[in-house]
């Protein structure tokens, strides 16, 4: 029977071969992900201990402390000690090309040590050796468009710009703060002028010859005190690798999910496969039986089959996950501020990959197994016609299908009537897989109902061909619904992707509306609390035609009702007129001296209500405040809101720490940019924010993230094209005489393929119809149940191309078929068998 087996899958290698390519392709994914997370955790552990091997001791703070220049004395002058330095790092804002601080965080001045403790690369030019001179982490480089030997300009402490030369790039690696600030680097000298820093974050210490480094931690630790922390370069690198904020396994658990879904697409194409081969070769099933072979036999042979093609299939999977974890690895490393190196490969993909790639493949052959044991032996009587099943629908599939849609159905009412949150939208989630279950229950019935309706143009348009295609997408339900189930799963994950996104950006966009009611914000980059914005600056801006309102907004610290909080003031008489924040009680008209207004979400569950009072303690005094009004929501406005004669008089005169501007109707954005520009030119340090540049940010966010998750579904939809070609292709094998009597009826070659081709396009637009009618529910839902006042944003020019690219992916695999059915002698496949 083993003999049988094989030849008999020596004899099918062809018709088996788009199944591997579907098992390889889920197989690579799965293995492509482990190589991708061994090479990064080398790659970095590699980094980390380059990095702290360069060190024989370090001295570490706790929290925001610094280290003295006497403990760094204290150090120097252990015995054993052949170097040490101290690492400065504080502040120092770069100002990019276009004359503002880059970044939403001044970037970070830090010290460049050299010689034997140099801890970072330069990876083009050399270190700075002067006061005059500047490296820029290669992150930074690459954002600004600053090159090595270009002039930059740093704010010091004092907010002074100061000139330097850029001597050479320098990569510090994986660095959670540098990664998201940014770094300019100078001589130790340089950075604690410019910085302002009084101590070090760091003590670095390099050992002489011959002593060890845990004697030397012991001598140092005693010479440094107990209040800070001093490890071996051991150490040191396992605190890097923890502090670098970077979590490679659920980077691992993230591209794992995708590979699952890629498994479960192929795992789909694997049963379709079988099931249809089985269905031909009924004949040879049984006659098996007449000689002899048990239905055991039959079945174990069956699964054999299927074994030896998820084995090869997994094997070479395995090998192509290599390519593709390298692959991947590279693209991570690319301006990603991932290290490099060379490529990783464990036994981990091969002992996860193979065995993965073997089940799938055997479990999704049972049923078709089981199918032929259920040959009788005088089938081989019979004619092949004769044993054609055609797949239906059952009531017992019909009531489960039912049952689970009705369950995903409660589940997500249930979710969409609690209040948005994680709860709710897990219990979406858990809807969403009832639902699709259910769907893929009712399938046979979906797709012979959808059939009539997506084929009914083509079978008019394309006369003979397109009726023809319209009754073969019908002819097997069962059959043709594992088909689209496979492009379903792709269709619906990307569209309810593309509609979770949309929708984000609709409510990001309506919120905006909402509590942005302005067209520029100034600040402070963050971090710079003590930096307000100059009056002169605002008399400028005053100055300027272009804008309608010029809106200062000044705060402090007092305590209100026994608690530390902050108060502000703005300027009042746009309140109400050009800022009109939502009331829950209360009017702003009363905002009066001895009064103050509250923000709902600040004021809690015992504050008072409007008309009750609140006490406010400052420097120069305390004071009882009356409530005049309560704003619910989210609003520009401080969540303790003075009258501005009260504010100065409590606090003194202050410079805004926020300004908002608006400007005139009719005033193009280019020309209020201008204008605010040309304001700010001597004020680099100031942030200026709009809403066309926070909506460009989001919208910039968000189209990496679809791109991403495109990219990670793309083949899971490729995996469903294999599907869609391999059906077809046994199709044309299963259909041999009936093609022959078609063409011997007068259909011509062109008119053949031509069925083929819209067979492939109804199943294709069928699936994609689907798929496109649950993301778009489940993307809503999901959304809805996660943000409260989520606005649904629907990317129709998207949900349309994903059609488009469905129906000519479909039309595009059964092009291979539909050449093969051409070709086909016509005497020769009448006189077959």
């Amino acid at each position: 029977m083993l003999k049988t087996t094989l030849a008999g899958l020596r004899a099918h290698l062809l018709r088996l071969m788009l199944t591997a390519l579907a098992i390889t392709l889920g197989v690579g994914f799965v293995a492509g992900t482990f190589v991708l997370t061994d090479t990064m955790k080398a790659g970095f552990d590699r980094q980390f201990t380059a990095s702290a091997e360069k060190v024989s001791v370090a001295v570490l703070t706790h929290d925001d402390a610094k280290i003295p220049e006497s403990t760094l004395r204290a150090v120097r002058a252990v015995q054993g000690v052949q170097e040490a330095q101290g690492l400065v790092r504080g502040d120092a804002a770069l100002i990019g090309k276009n004359g503002r601080a880059y970044g939403q965080m001044p970037t970070v001045g830090m010290s460049i040590t050299t010689g034997p403790l140099a801890r970072y690369t330069i990876s083009k030019g050399r270190a700075p050796s002067g006061p005059g001179e500047a490296v820029l982490e290669k992150g930074v480089a690459g954002h600004t468009g600053y090159q090595v030997g270009d002039t930059i300009r740093v704010l010091d402490k004092k907010g002074v710009a100061r000139s330097f030369t850029v001597t050479g790039l320098v990569d510090v690696g994986v660095d959670q703060e540098i990664g998201f600030r940014g770094a300019v680097g100078f001589t130790p000298q340089v950075a604690a002028q410019l910085t302002g820093e009084r101590g070090y974050v760091e003590i670095d210490v390099k050992g002489a010859a011959g002593v060890s480094n845990d004697r030397l931690r012991t001598d140092v630790a005693a010479a440094a005190g107990s209040s800070y922390t001093t490890v071996t370069s051991h150490g040191l690198a396992k605190r890097l690798a923890a502090s670098s904020g970077l979590n490679i396994d659920s980077i691992a658990t993230f591209f794992l999910a995708f590979a699952i879904v890629a498994l479960f697409v192929a795992a789909l194409v694997i049963y379709n496969t079988f099931n249809i081969l089985i269905a031909q070769r009924t004949r040879e099933m049984a006659l098996l039986r007449c000689v002899g072979a048990t239905r055991g036999q039959v079945f174990r042979g069956v699964l054999v089959e299927s074994a030896v093609v998820g084995l090869l299939a997994s094997v070479l999977g395995a090998i192509v996950g290599i390519g593709l974890g390298y692959g991947a690895a590279l693209v991570f490393d690319s301006g990603n501020g991932m290290p490099s190196g060379s490529l990783v490969v464990s036994p981990t993909p091969f002992l996860v990959g193979v065995p993965v790639g073997l089940a799938v493949t055997v479990l999704s052959a049972l049923m078709p197994a089981r199918a032929a044991t259920r040959v009788p032996p005088v089938a081989a009587l019979r004619t092949q016609s004769e044993e054609r099943a055609r797949g239906r629908a059952g009531i017992v599939r019909i009531i489960i299908g039912a049952l689970l849609g009705a369950a995903g159905a409660g589940v997500g009412v249930l979710a969409l009537t609690a209040k948005p949150g994680e709860g709710p939208f897990l219990m979406v989630v858990a809807a969403g897989a009832l639902i699709f279950l259910g769907v893929v229950a009712l399938s046979p019935l979906i797709v012979r109902a959808l059939s009539g309706v997506v084929g009914g143009l083509p079978a008019r348009i394309f006369g003979v061909p397109g009726r023809l295609a319209l009754a073969n997408s019908r002819r097997n339900p069962k059959r043709a619904a594992v088909t689209t189930v496979a492009l379903t799963v792709g269709v619906t994950l990307m569209t309810m992707f593309s509609v979770a996104l949309a929708s984000v950006r609709s409510t990001a966009d309506g919120n905006l509306r909402d509590h942005y009611p302005v067209d520029y914000q100034l600040s402070a980059q963050s971090g710079q609390d003590d930096r307000p914005i100059p009056g002169a600056a605002v008399a400028r801006l005053r100055g300027k035609p272009e804008f309608s309102a010029v809106i200062e907004v000044r705060t402090a610290s007092a305590t209100v009702d026994g608690r530390k909080e902050d108060v502000g003031a703005v300027t009042q008489r746009y309140l109400g007129r050009d800022i009109k924040p939502k009331l829950a009680a209360g009017s702003l008209t009363d905002l009066r001296p001895g009064a103050v207004v509250l923000r709902q979400d600040a004021s809690g569950g015992s504050a008072p209500r409007v008309g009750g009072t609140v006490s406010l303690r400052t420097a120069h005094g305390a004071m009882t405040l009356r409530v005049a009004a309560i704003i619910s929501g989210e609003s520009i406005l401080p969540e303790i809101l003075l009258d501005e004669s009260d504010f100065t008089r409590s606090f003194g005169a202050k410079d805004p720490h926020e300004v908002f501007l608006i400007a005139k109707k009719g005033v193009s954005t280019d020309a209020s940019r201008a204008a605010v520009d040309d304001a700010l030119k001597d004020y680099p340090a100031v942030r200026v924010s709009s809403a066309a540049d926070i909506k460009d940010q989001l919208s910039k966010a968000l189209d990496q993230v679809f791109l991403l998750v495109a990219a990670l579904l793309g083949l899971a939809i490729t995996i469903s094209l294999i599907g869609i070609a391999n059906t077809l292709t046994l199709s044309v094998v299963e259909r041999t005489r009936e093609s022959a009597l078609l063409r011997a009826l007068g259909l011509t070659r062109r008119g053949l393929r031509r069925m083929l081709s819209l067979e492939a396009l109804i199943i294709s637009l069928i699936g994609a119809f689907v798929g496109v009618v649950m993301g778009t529910a489940l993307g809503w839902a999901a959304i809805s149940a996660a943000v409260d006042g989520a606005v649904l944003g629907l990317p129709i020019g998207r949900i349309v191309l994903f059609i488009l690219l469905a129906a000519i992916a479909g039309v595009a695999a059964a092009i291979m078929p539909g050449r093969r059915a051409a070709r086909t002698s016509i005497v020769e496949s009448l006189a077959a068998e």
